[in-house]
């Protein structure tokens, strides 16, 4: 009997628990490993993405072509029920953008315009800026924004923090009559490379053009104004939405042997902004999920519970990758044991943590004590085990009671990079993606060969 029909048999007969095994279950990581440094597939499948493909936003070619691919990269490493579930996504486009200062001396300035972002009037405009911290300190300010650009000059203190100013800056200068807004790169270094990323209108107020400066531009328009003198710009954008388009979202199994109605969701996003490659978000992710996958199949181990890629559309600008598989897969919920999202970069895989929307304290902390019987399972890689944030793309899901699961990784030059031209394949470490595979194997495996409920 070969090793592999002996690790199965005994995880068969044993009705494995959590906790159950945790010696050949270590055995199988080091296998997962292994097959991974040596193959380092999840590496060339990121190099073909990124260099024959490339950045694949909502509604392109490059995001047409990404699905096709990942159908094909399923179906190579020996998944069923290979299929692309269609799903209709915002279509923006960029266009020509530019800025310039014209005061109080001549500099071009590089920006990006934010997804979903209106464009200027046809020739662009011209008007002052006006630079303010917080939005504390654009209401104090008032009408004397009026016919102005607002720059919002944030210094990044964590993406949850600061982002918003992003999200939310162009309806908040609007109110006030603001004729643009612009915000500083969300990120801790920019290298005079703008960062872009989503936005949203509120339908209260006028939608006005709003656009990524660097780092270096936002601070030099900080410094001009503190010392009192005017700052005038010249900004054209050639920013539109049109008709929402065709996409899908891919899907792919290794299916169950004992229970295949249960099922273990591992997941990253396809699509990307129209900048750089994609390669850190969520080329990465994306890569990984398949790879864990591939480790699993070319082992030649059957869990007992279904295993089940998904590689969202639409996560940057829209979300609706994941809310229409949460419309369309929503009899299934009660046999969703968890669903599991990567998508922040590339580094070495640092913890999981699970996200339980609808549960009471005490059903969280029992929740807790079955994840940690995995840690058994996963103390090759070191990570920890704990309750947290799972990710945007199952968040839908998460929202009705799925429990979610996030993967954390290293992060330390993530925000460097994210959302822009610099978020690029030379960036990434051969051998971070090769043991990021394998932990994910590792965790998704044990997840399925138990018997846990998280809920």
């Amino acid at each position: 009997m070969t090793p592999t029909r002996c690790l199965l048999l005994c995880l068969a007969t044993t009705a494995l628990g959590a906790q159950a095994a945790p010696e050949t279950l270590r055995a199988t990581s080091e296998r997962f490993r292994a097959e991974a440094f040596r193959t380092h597939t999840a590496y060339t499948d990121l190099a073909w993405l990124c260099d024959h493909i490339g950045h694949r936003l909502s509604g392109s070619a490059h995001l047409d072509q990404a699905i096709l691919w990942a159908q094909e990269r399923l179906k190579a490493a020996g998944l069923v029920n290979v299929h692309a579930e269609p799903v209709m996504v915002p279509h923006w486009v960029r266009g020509p953008e530019s800025a310039d200062l014209i005061l109080p001396a001549p500099h071009h300035l590089h920006i990006l315009g934010l997804g979903g972002s209106v464009g200027t009037p046809e020739g662009g405009l011209t008007a002052d800026v006006a630079v303010v911290g917080s939005f504390d300190e654009l209401d104090k300010l008032g009408e004397a924004v009026k016919g102005k650009i607002v720059l919002f000059d944030v210094p990044f203190k964590g993406y949850g923090h600061t982002v918003i100013y992003r999200h939310d800056g162009a309806s908040r200068a609007a109110k006030l009559g603001a004729v643009a807004a612009l915000v500083r790169s969300v990120g801790p270094i920019s290298l005079d490379t703008p960062h872009t990323g989503a936005m949203d209108y509120d339908p209260a107020y006028p939608k006005i053009p709003t656009a990524c400066v660097t780092i270096e531009a936002s601070t030099q328009m900080r410094r001009m104004q503190q010392r009192g003198e005017r700052i005038q710009m010249k900004l054209e954008m050639g920013a539109k939405t049109l008709p929402d388009a065709p996409s899908a979202n891919v899907v792919g199994e290794v299916r169950g042997t004992e229970t295949p109605e249960e099922v273990v969701i591992i997941s990253g996003h396809l699509d990307s902004w129209d900048v750089g490659q994609g390669a850190q978000d969520d080329g990465a992710g994306t890569v990984i999920a398949i790879e864990a996958a591939r480790l699993i199949q070319s082992l030649g181990l059957k869990p007992r519970r279904t295993l089940r890629v998904v590689l969202w559309t639409n996560e940057e600008n829209g979300l609706r990758g994941g809310k229409a598989y949460r419309d369309a897969h929503r009899s299934e919920f009660k046999n969703i044991i968890a669903a599991l999202e990567t998508d922040s970069g590339s580094e070495r895989v640092k913890g999981f943590h699970l996200e339980l929307a609808k549960a009471s304290s005490d059903a969280k902390a029992a929740a807790l004590a079955s994840l940690k019987g995995l840690e058994a399972a996963m103390k090759p890689f070191n990570v920890t085990l704990s309750l947290g944030h799972s990710g945007a793309d199952v968040s839908p899901m998460v929202a009705e009671g799925v429990p979610g699961i996030g993967v954390e990784h290293a992060g330390t030059h993530y925000f460097d990079v994210h959302h822009t031209h610099a978020d690029t394949f030379d960036k990434v470490e051969k051998d971070d993606l090769a043991y990021n595979a394998a932990a994910l194997a590792t965790f998704a495996y044990a997840l399925a060969q138990s018997d846990v409920r998280f809920q």
